[in-house]
């Protein structure tokens, strides 16, 4: 059990776990194929992406099959290091969940996640997601929804 999928049961939320096999990280558009192994519409699975904004660490959640617009979230904003996103969040890319993060950061979330009843983000490893409610995941990481996928 990762510490995502035990920060949802503490909480006490509806939650579906899904798993899959056989995508490599290096192949491609990893969070496309995540949608497509699972059978999910691209739009409703999220990627968490941690972003270093004016060298601070924060987390974005945007939908598998766009990209974070790093203008919209700050001038001096880049992708953060990968082993930098590992130790501060205790997952390895690809598997970095917005759950259970070993240093909670400051969350936005693509508000186009509120246009559906479940989305589903990583649960913590690679292989393994995690279905919820987007107002349950905003409310578990006091995030802020704004536009900010391309």
């Amino acid at each position: 059990m990762t510490p995502a999928v035990v920060a949802a049961k503490k909480a006490g939320i509806a939650f579906q776990i899904h798993e899959y096999e056989g995508i490599d990280p290096a192949d491609g558009d990893y969070a496309i194929a995540v949608a497509n192994a699972l059978g999910v519409e691209p739009e409703r699975l999220f990627k968490t992406l941690v972003v270093s904004v004016d060298s601070k660490l924060e987390v974005f959640i945007v939908p598998a099959d766009r990209q974070l617009d790093l203008r919209s979230v700050g001038k001096r904003a880049h992708m953060a290091d990968r082993g930098e996103a590992e130790r501060a969040t205790g997952y390895v890319p690809g598997g970095i969940s917005p759950l259970g993060q070993r240093r909670r950061l400051p969350t936005t979330i693509d508000e186009s996640a509120l246009a559906f009843e479940q989305i589903v983000v990583s649960a913590g490893r690679r292989g393994l997601q995690i279905e919820l409610s987007p107002e349950d995941l905003v409310r578990l990481l006091d995030a802020k929804t704004k536009p900010i996928a391309a």
